[in-house]
């Protein structure tokens, strides 16, 4: 640990839990310095949340650390909706890879914090704090001031150009910026057990629908199982936790509560909240700072994943000196909608869990045991379409106002062939740059030079995607500057057949930012610099 009181960085971040590690870790690839800032003396060595979809996977592998992620993750975890007679009513088991990667997957969040904690050691200018109490912080015109002090009560000074605020759900950040966070607190608690080596070993996670007493069983990586039971008035956490409490509410789910191993248990309250506003000139909030959610859709932890990718490439931007502070605006403007609509996502499924009231709970369960013969809607369930993807309307992008458009989603990402006949996914080609792909043809053609030095400026991969066999004619067009890629399956093709497009622009988060053919293509681009507010 350094001995100095006074810190000059790019970037700080308050908070070293799974969103500002992983912007952290972004902005550290990206050359910017960074310091993080974090109250405890360790991350959080307790499970908290339990599962990662294929979008934060995808974050992770910009980070370059997917690979020792995955060995700490279930993938293809069916959630389960059981009737108070265990009869299962919705089977949500979505096994499609359109990202790469299983869409849902339990994982151990303290392995994978750790994963991304030891990432930020192989970059020299990135400084992590530890037992760092925050107790004022200011900013100006040129960047932001940070009052902090260690456990020995030395007080520190950390300036930075920027501030992102990824401390919780009861951020001081938030607070002391007087940043409003409606919404609403649930009237009923949880109780959280942890349990080694899983009595039960069966795989999926369960969400019985009981209405004397709701729960939940999940199982976990490394042998580990999670029950969650709903607290009933009157119910103190202090009573719950005593060991025959805890063993009676066991003995609901398994035959006995004898020679069990628990991990830990804690009592806690959902809650569903946003900030109004996610920016104040140069400080940012992230994560649970910004929304908090119910734990019914595994979707608060997700949610905050979707943040660091969105606003950790903007940053780099901005710090770098490639785009205004402005760009910046484009966060809450892609984000906010989104995040609240996970939160009403989460509200919904807790309602089904465990209904206001009585009656609907019959209610769901005919409705529910009727729908499930119906073909369509029990596809909507298993292939989780229920689930509000991310689609932007405005921001940095170039939306072109049809319903059905691409722009403002995530592109997919497939397994696709190299000229040297490896198969790789495809963002492992893009890197963490831009990318201009084309089906077929020369992605660089008609930009004009000026468009070009821009395209560079901001780390550009030139693409043109080809079926793989056509790697077998020794007399196909090459072009400098190109990557060429071959389409394993009809994947890519069968995406670009869905547009009037041949040629799509990726941002650094892989969302499409704008579609052109290759006459238009230039003219889209300088379009595109104007939303990116390029310098």
């Amino acid at each position: 640990m350094s001995n100095k009181t006074n810190y000059t960085t790019e970037v700080a971040i308050l908070g070293a839990g799974p969103v500002g590690l992983t912007i952290a870790n972004y902005l550290s690839k990206q050359g910017v310095q960074v310091t993080i800032i974090e109250q405890l003396d360790s991350l959080i060595d307790y499970p908290r949340a339990i599962g990662i979809d294929d979008e934060s996977l995808r974050t992770i592998q910009s980070l370059g650390l997917v690979n020792q992620v995955l060995p700490h993750t279930t993938p293809n975890h069916a959630m389960r909706f059981l009737t108070p007679k265990g009869r299962c009513f919705a089977d949500i088991q979505p096994l499609t890879r359109e990202f790469g990667f299983s869409r849902r997957n339990a994982f151990i969040q303290p392995q994978v914090d750790n994963v991304l904690l030891q990432g930020l050691k192989q970059y020299e200018k990135t400084e992590v704090l530890f037992s760092r109490q925050l107790n004022e912080f200011s900013q100006d015109a040129n960047g932001v001031t940070l009052k902090i002090q260690d456990k020995n009560q030395k007080e520190e000074t950390v300036q930075a150009k920027y501030l992102i605020a990824c401390d919780g759900g009861n951020s001081i950040v938030r607070r002391t910026l007087n940043i409003g966070f409606d919404g609403k607190t649930a009237a009923n608690q949880w109780i959280v057990i942890d349990i080694e080596n899983d009595p039960l070993a069966t795989p999926h996670i369960y969400l019985c629908c009981d209405p004397v007493r709701p729960y939940v069983s999940a199982a976990l990586p490394h042998g580990i199982r999670r029950f969650e039971f709903m607290v009933m008035p009157g119910e103190t956490q202090e009573e719950l936790s005593k060991p025959q409490n805890i063993a009676k509410l066991l003995s609901k789910v398994l035959p006995n509560a004898e020679n069990i191993e628990v991990i830990r248990q804690r009592v806690y309250t959902h809650n569903a909240r946003i900030a109004d506003k996610f920016r104040v000139d140069r400080i940012l909030l992230a994560g649970d700072a910004a929304h908090i959610m119910p734990v019914w859709q595994g979707q608060g932890y997700n949610s905050g994943m979707r943040d660091a990718f969105n606003l950790a490439w903007k940053m780099a931007l901005v710090v770098q000196g490639k785009a205004t502070p402005d760009l910046l605006d484009s966060y809450q403007i892609e984000r906010k909608d989104h995040a609240k609509a996970m939160i009403d996502l989460s509200v919904m499924a807790g309602h089904v869990l465990a209904p206001p009231k009585k009656w609907q709970g019959f209610v769901r369960d005919g409705i529910a045991y009727a729908l499930n013969y119906i073909k369509p809607i029990k596809q909507y369930l298993l292939e989780m379409r229920f689930k509000p993807m991310p689609k932007y309307n405005d921001g940095a992008l170039l939306a072109d106002g049809k319903k059905e458009s691409p722009i403002g989603k995530m592109f997919i990402q497939p397994h696709v062939k190299l000229e040297s006949g490896e198969k790789v996914l495809l963002d492992d080609v893009i890197g963490n740059d831009f990318a201009i792909i084309a089906w077929g043809v020369d992605p660089q053609w008609g930009i004009s030079e000026s468009t070009m030095q821009v395209w560079q400026k901001l780390g550009v991969k030139f693409i043109q995607v080809i079926p793989e066999v056509q790697f077998g004619n020794e007399n196909r067009k090459q072009f400098d500057g190109v990557i060429t890629i071959g389409d394993i399956g009809t994947d890519i093709r069968s995406w670009f057949g869905k547009t009037s497009d041949s040629v799509v622009i990726l941002r650094p988060d892989r969302f499409v930012a704008a579609l052109a053919i290759p006459q238009t293509l230039d003219h889209v681009s300088q379009q595109l610099f104007k939303k990116l507010h390029v310098k």
